[in-house]
């Protein structure tokens, strides 16, 4: 017997997965999955389903399953795979079940399970509730054209449906390219949607009878997904609002399985503040592409969790803004607080989130130190051949320094900043501007404060004292301490630079016209 089939059957009598609550009551155990397609690559909408599969998983004690849905052959993307497994570890997503980490309910890339399928087509097939179909591309493009010249809804008008057994047996015997259909009850169907509420839908009334499997042995979409999560013993399905209207088609294939569904919940979508749906194919909603702009991952969870309800921080608007941990928005997570109207996506709010970010990791000395080695490999491949000043001290001040004027790690390798890593050309000085600038600097080592508002004070006081115009002194310490014309103002240069830092320029500047 092939090894597939082996695994089949093992998957066919496993029993229902049960844990227990705190009361020691027994329950169905939660598992939950994130099913993408390798038609191209990890994006926001993506992201943001497999992120609130994962806490539902979390805040329930479950499972999250990575299940990769290749039935389309035809649109895989290569790599998209391996890709979309670093994204989700990128962004602290925990694969409890995948391709990469293995499970007892493998194997997890549909491509491999084509035996199940198969299998489970033939049940479908002996109860009555599916059928070979032998109609051609030709047949089915007349039938399309012929609709919509009608003006009506193109759909499969169920013909071979109609067959006799002994008809499609012998088709099929005589080498006839078939694929298998199945058959739609016609009527209402309803379900109750964990988001939505009440959700009623007549799916006869706007298709015809689906195809289960493909000519060429691949199931289609709808047919692989329901056998798996079956298989899988998924008990919540979390996916994207689109796939809503599918729902009840998906549950005939339930009940002519005579199998109990899991429960379904669908997200709303997120859209650009255009109002238009967000599209995979915006290249900017990449998960990739907010790693690769220097957006913290954490900051996208935030963004994400912050464009569609679901916590409890989301009902007191007085709460200050902060970036949560992941532990932190797992309790704070209830399915039933998701926002059933769409999310809109607005892209300053990330930026203000990657500063929040910045902030939180400052107040942890382990993420600080991280940080600070983050800075220092930056800068060295920034300005390769350069005498950097990159002490751990001096970088420390300037993330807390800059905690509040920058969103991205990236800023404080702009032109107006470059002062603080790199020693300015030394200035041409007139012996004038060296006698008070050394009387500048003995003065300076007396100060205890170095912020702003006391620098600025301290600055007019020595320019009064020593009958300098003050704006040509703040001209020539800009100069000397950065050699830059613009800028942040020669107080905040002292601020950021420090005591030790301020005074070794001017030391230098000094030496250097001697």
């Amino acid at each position: 017997m092939p090894v597939i089939c082996r695994i089949f059957k093992i998957a066919r009598i496993k029993p229902p997965l049960i844990s227990r609550n705190l009361t020691g009551v027994a329950q169905e155990a939660v598992r939950v999955r994130f099913a993408p397609s390798p038609t191209g690559f990890l994006h926001l909408g993506g992201l943001r389903t497999a992120f609130y599969n994962y806490l539902f998983a979390r805040s329930r004690n479950g499972r999250f399953i990575l299940r990769i849905e290749d039935t389309d052959q035809t649109r895989m993307v290569e790599g998209a795979v391996e890709q979309l497994q670093n994204d989700l570890k990128w962004c602290g997503i925990r694969v409890h079940e995948g391709p990469e980490i293995g499970g007892s309910f493998g194997p997890y890339i549909q491509s491999q399970r084509l035996e199940f399928y198969r299998h489970h087509a033939k049940t479908l097939l002996k109860n009555g509730s599916a059928y070979y179909c032998f109609c051609t591309e030709r047949r089915l493009e007349l039938l399309r054209i012929e609709a919509l010249r009608a003006r009506e809804l193109p759909k499969y008008d169920n013909r071979c449906r109609n067959l006799s057994p002994e008809e499609a047996r012998g088709k099929v015997s005589q080498g006839v390219p078939f694929c298998v259909r199945f058959k739609i009850t016609p009527g209402l169907g309803s379900f109750t949607d964990l988001i939505y509420g009440d959700i009623s839908y007549d799916v006869s009334a706007n298709e015809g009878d689906p195809v289960i499997m493909k000519s060429d042995g691949f199931p289609t979409y709808h047919f692989a997904n329901v056998v798996d999560d079956h298989l899988m013993q998924i008990s919540h399905v979390l996916r994207g609002v689109e796939w809503q209207i599918s729902t009840t088609k998906h549950l005939m294939l339930y009940r002519a399985f005579n199998w109990k569904p899991p429960q379904f919940g669908h997200l709303p979508l997120l859209m650009n503040s255009d109002g238009l749906k967000l599209s995979k194919r915006q290249g900017d909603i990449k998960i990739s592409h907010y790693k690769e702009s220097g957006i913290f991952p954490l900051a996208l969870i935030n963004f994400i969790a912050n464009s569609g309800g679901g916590f409890e921080k989301d009902s007191n608007r007085n709460v200050k803004p902060k970036c949560y941990t992941i532990p932190e928005l797992t309790q704070q997570f209830d399915i039933s607080r998701v926002n059933a109207h769409s999310g809109k996506y607005m892209p300053e709010r990330l930026l203000e989130f990657n500063r929040l970010e910045l902030k939180r990791k400052l107040e942890n000395e382990e993420e600080e130190d991280d940080l600070v080695e983050n800075v220092r490999e930056m800068v060295r491949n920034h300005f390769p051949g350069h005498s950097l000043d990159l002490k751990s001290e001096h970088i420390k001040n300037i993330l807390h320094w800059s905690a509040n004027r920058i969103t991205k790690l990236a800023d404080l390798l702009s032109d107006d900043l470059k002062f603080i890593w790199i020693s300015p050309i030394r200035q041409k000085l007139s012996d004038e501007d060296q006698s008070y600038l050394t009387q500048f600097i003995e003065d300076l080592k007396k100060q205890d404060v170095l912020q702003k508002d006391d620098l600025n004070h301290f600055f007019r006081q020595f320019s009064e004292d020593h009958e300098l115009k003050f704006g040509n002194f703040m001209k020539t310490l800009r100069s000397v301490l950065s050699g830059l014309k613009e800028g942040p103002s020669v107080a905040e240069m002292v601020e950021i630079l420090g005591k030790k830092n301020t005074i070794h320029r001017l030391q230098l500047s000094i030496k250097t016209n001697k």
